[in-house]
């Protein structure tokens, strides 16, 4: 059957941008400047504008708000740290062993302690984000029904509770998940195979793209400047030279995520090839009728992940359909971006088949596909960076787990740009350096061969009946730097 292909995501699709004319650029110099009109510069206007009541800010957008990543993922207001949580834990320790000074971390604290406070930062986000959304009356089908990691094979069992371990000494207490057998995983969602489950209550669901138009709408209300169809060039000291003419600034902000390389300047977080574009692709089925949800159940309206090496991501929509996520064809030559989200038609059988392989004898359609770019960095951390000269903030390197962490980021370049000494400011992502990536075509063999790898170790473990990870596939984890 056919199926709309691209036009951003089904969430923009569903909830297209209201109709705007370009705003003027202001030709006042601006409190504050923030480039990229996604999550983490929709929420930074949000609050300096909570803190600064007269302060003049302006948001500059390249396409419309919520272009991005911003209105393509999956929609999951989630507790999951947005990095490596050993590597930020290493990088701590490192620093206190050097007796380095500097945002990085808590001088009392250790690196375990450091990330277990950063995930404590992490829950206050979501209780935060839904508490905006009440208050401003934004509507983004938020629903608190956490997520489910569900294990099909031996092998994922295994990392069930290896996940359930890790979680518990990086910050999680009892109250934070549960560890589940086969019957009560059935219980929530009948995943076909299903052996068991970490539940983590705390993540809620929502539709992005709702989420990033009602907060422009609200800021709007309260005088921001947002200038879509704005593309930034150069951004240096006090001014961001764009295509419709010069902005200048005290303070500029720049919150790309994966379209970081398309602005120049010498810019914290960003000198070389620190951040790359990683796709993620998704598709959503026709909404599904009564009787398909009473045999799937899903009545919780969890968010829903799997322990495959090669990770689906998927929600129950408002309206009753299955939206689900991948990473079939994750990087092009040269980082390239997604453009309008066009997907491989191989990409789309693929998640197709593995939509089929969690719900055998459902009987669905895809309506609509599309992908998006993440911003990883190549110790997946992401890093939170201000230069107190230049007066410069970049946030960047979410690696897909950025819905609440562009909040936290938000409240913390706040922070920083202000100078002072706050527990956000202290969180191990401040000024964290995850290194250069490889030139290409080192980074294109290197990024398709991980992919492959994984692949291969999932078939490997569901067709042998592996009992716990394979070696293949902790090289491949240890290659990508995604190993814990």
């Amino acid at each position: 059957m056919s199926y709309f292909n691209g036009e951003a995501s089904h969430w923009l699709a569903q909830s297209p941008a209201e109709p705007h004319t370009s705003s003027p650029l202001p030709t006042e110099k601006q409190d504050l400047v923030i480039v990229g009109g996604g999550m983490t510069g929709l929420w930074s206007a949000y609050y300096a504008r909570q803190a600064h009541p007269d302060w003049q800010i302006t948001i500059i957008e390249a396409k419309h708000i919520g272009f991005g990543a911003s209105g393509r993922n999956g929609g999951w207001l989630s507790t999951l740290l947005p990095g490596n949580r050993a590597k930020y834990a290493e990088a701590v320790d490192r620093a206190r062993a050097t007796d380095s000074t500097g945002p990085v971390g808590s001088a009392d604290q250790d690196g375990v302690e450091s990330v277990k406070s950063f995930q404590s930062a992490l829950f206050d986000s979501i209780d935060e984000v839904l508490e905006v959304l009440d208050r401003e009356t934004i509507d983004a089908h938020q629903i608190r029904g956490g997520h489910i990691d569900i294990a099909q094979t031996e092998a994922g069992m295994a990392r069930v509770h290896e996940l359930f371990a890790a979680n518990r000494q990086y910050g999680y207490g009892p109250q934070d998940m549960q560890l589940l057998g086969a019957e009560e995983t059935r219980t929530r969602i009948r995943v076909d195979g299903a052996q068991g489950s970490v539940f983590v209550p705390g993540t809620a669901r929502i539709d992005p793209a709702l989420l990033a138009q009602g907060l422009a709408r609200v800021l709007r209300a309260q005088g921001v400047t947002i200038c879509e169809d704005t593309t930034a060039g150069h951004i240096g000291k006090g001014v961001v030279s764009t295509n419709r003419g010069p902005v200048t600034g005290h303070t500029i902000f720049v919150c790309l995520e994966g379209y970081s390389d398309t602005v120049r300047g010498d810019l914290p977080g960003l000198q070389g090839r620190q951040v790359i574009p990683v796709f993620s692709s998704m598709i959503a089925t026709n909404p599904l009728p009564a009787s398909a949800w009473e045999d799937i159940g899903w009545h919780g309206r969890e968010c829903l992940g799997d322990t495959a090496h090669t990770f689906i991501y998927a929600q129950r929509t408002e309206d009753d359909r299955i939206a689900l996520g991948g990473r079939g064809a994750p990087y092009e030559f040269g980082s390239g971006l997604p453009g309008q989200g066009q997907v491989p038609t191989e990409v789309v059988e693929l998640l197709r088949t593995r939509l089929g392989s969690l719900f055998p004898e459902l009987d669905f359609e895809v309506s609509h596909a599309w992908r998006g770019a993440l911003g990883v960095t190549r110790d997946w951390c992401a890093g939170i960076f201000f230069d107190n000269s230049q007066r410069i903030g970049v946030a960047r390197g979410y690696a897909g787990h950025g819905v609440t962490a562009t909040h936290l980021a938000a409240k913390t370049l706040i922070d920083r740009a202000a100078g002072i000494s706050t527990p956000l400011t202290s969180l191990p992502w401040n000024d964290h350096y995850s290194g250069q990536w490889e030139p290409e075509p080192i980074r294109w063999l290197g990024i398709r061969s991980m992919y492959k790898i994984l692949n291969f170790a999932d078939d490997w473990e569901r067709i042998t009946g592996a009992k716990k990870t394979s070696l293949l596939a902790q090289f491949g984890s240890r290659l990508a730097g995604l190993h814990e």
